[in-house]
């Protein structure tokens, strides 16, 4: 009876703690019909940590569901948006946090993906929250320049930790990081 009073308390805390991302809403680019629209759904669709899309033609977006229990890629997400022709203008992610405290140019992972909180004040945050992915290539060039000028991390240049926040020089340097504001 301890063992499973200890095994209860276990899971309880893992989940109370833990944090996952549940949706995106995706806007593309360069779009001029709804056969564009229907060709980026139709990539979207092939990605298997995607559940559903359900596409807004009037405003090119893309509302797209998770599968429970995967990892989305953000640079897949774009990936499959160039190869159909188009760019991504903005990608909002929604995620849901536990006392998460977040400052501005600190890290903290998310579901399994690293991300890096740019141009916020510090605070804590609880429950469901939108994300805008502010790295290049997820945002137009315009709004990219903006949010480079909020940050001096080299990292927000190259995409990946070991240009950043002081990273030990192991794995952990060669993996992709997001940047991202509230």
């Amino acid at each position: 009876m301890k063992n499973l009073i200890l095994i209860i308390a276990f899971l309880s805390f893992s989940f109370a703690a833990s944090s996952q991302v549940v949706k995106a809403d995706l806007q593309a680019s360069g779009l001029t019909c709804s056969m564009c629209s229907k060709s980026i759904n139709t990539a979207l669709k092939t990605l298997i940590f995607v559940e559903s899309v359900e596409t807004d033609i009037n405003n090119n977006m893309f509302s797209i569901v998770f599968k429970p229990g995967t990892k989305p890629d953000f640079d897949l997400l774009k990936k499959k948006v160039a190869d159909a022709g188009f760019s991504v203008a903005n990608l909002w992610v929604y995620a849901n946090f536990n006392q998460q405290q977040i400052k501005n140019d600190a890290h903290i992972n998310l579901d399994g993906i690293n991300i890096h909180f740019v141009n916020v004040k510090e605070q804590v945050i609880s429950g469901e929250k939108k994300i805008l992915v502010v790295d290049k290539d997820f945002l137009t060039a315009k709004a990219y320049k903006k949010f480079s000028n909020a940050t001096p991390m080299e990292c927000f240049k190259t995409g990946y930790m070991a240009d950043c926040c002081n990273v030990k020089k192991d794995n952990s340097a060669a993996q992709r990081v997001y940047h991202v504001t509230i």
